[in-house]
């Protein structure tokens, strides 16, 4: 097996390009904190680089799993593999891979001291989750729940817990007067719709790997209910997602702070219609695309915020 082109392949198997997804989920909980009168760097930046962690051990064992069960063919649509094309030998995938979520495991462990032992049980179920998305007796993405993981384990879990290991307190009342919501009545659809818009991501993936994946049986959502049942569920969770992020702070922004939300809500559509008309590898910017918006729409609301804060 050729391991010729350096450390290259395994900055592919990262997947660079979808990293922004788990970031925006840790950006957005320390935006509710922060609009909730607290920020604290040091568990701010664990829960940051937990994710991205996390993020990595998944795609890590996607590769190596998809490999090993079959599911993946050289040449095959999307961004190159580097197991099944023969750049990376199985074996050390597999090693990375559990080294990594041993590491990731130890900086959720050091949370506890934040949040409290409760983290615990749900850093274990995060553990086995980046697992069993693409291994196991039963793998999520095989079985048409990619989507579903991905709302929960890149939207609700990291917004909600960053928001927390920073304010354990989820009745905390917002240091901004026209804010009326409790922490968590900010953080959920804030979560909510974060999940949505990285969901979408998944959904560029799978609607591009739709041959491929229908050859072998992986039964993602794209096959289970067509290319174009999709393409609108990804304009629905895009603007929804959008509308949910920016719910629980509409009351605050001035009218010209809401109107610039068309700017990525102009973006979604434009992505929809690519999504539309594009085919195979072509979607591959279309992928990347859909993850800076969520990345961008999270910056947008956290600049608003920055600026009310300094004027109110």
């Amino acid at each position: 097996m050729s391991t010729k082109r350096g450390f290259a392949p395994w900055i592919e198997a990262m997947r660079l390009r979808t990293l922004p997804v788990s970031v925006a989920g840790v950006l957005a909980g320390w935006i509710v904190a922060f609009a909730y009168g607290s920020f604290r760097i040091l568990p701010a930046l664990i829960c940051l680089f937990f994710a991205i962690g996390a993020q990595i051990v998944s795609n890590f064992a996607n590769e190596y799993f998809d490999y090993a069960n079959g599911l993946d063919k050289k040449g095959r649509e999307g961004f190159r593999r580097g197991v099944t094309e023969g750049d990376i030998d199985p074996k050390k995938m597999l090693r990375a891979t559990l080294s990594l979520l041993g590491l990731v495991c130890l900086m959720g462990l050091s949370l506890i001291y934040w949040g409290g032992w409760w983290l615990l049980p749900i850093g274990i179920v995060i553990a086995i989750a980046a697992l069993a998305y693409s291994a196991g007796p039963w793998p999520l993405s095989h079985h048409g729940l990619g989507d579903v993981a991905v709302i929960i384990f890149f939207g609700i879990v990291p917004v909600c817990l960053t928001a927390y290991v920073q304010l354990p307190d989820w009745d905390a009342q917002s240091i901004f007067p026209a804010i009326h919501l409790t922490m968590i009545q900010a953080a959920l659809p804030i979560s909510t719709g974060i999940g949505l818009m990285a969901a979408d991501v998944l959904i560029v993936n799978n609607v591009r790997d739709i041959e491929d994946d229908r050859a072998v049986n992986k039964k993602t959502t794209a096959v289970l209910f067509g290319r174009r049942t999709m393409t609108v569920v990804y304009l629905i969770f895009a603007l929804g997602g959008l509308a949910l992020i920016v719910s629980p702070f509409i009351s605050l922004l001035p009218i010209l702070a809401k109107i610039i939300w068309i700017i990525p809500a102009f973006c979604a559509v434009k992505n929809y219609l690519r999504l539309t008309t594009l085919r195979g590898a072509a979607l591959n910017n279309v992928l990347r695309q859909t993850a800076l918006l969520l990345a961008a729409s999270i910056i947008l609301l956290a600049a608003e915020l920055l600026i009310l804060y300094h004027i109110l």
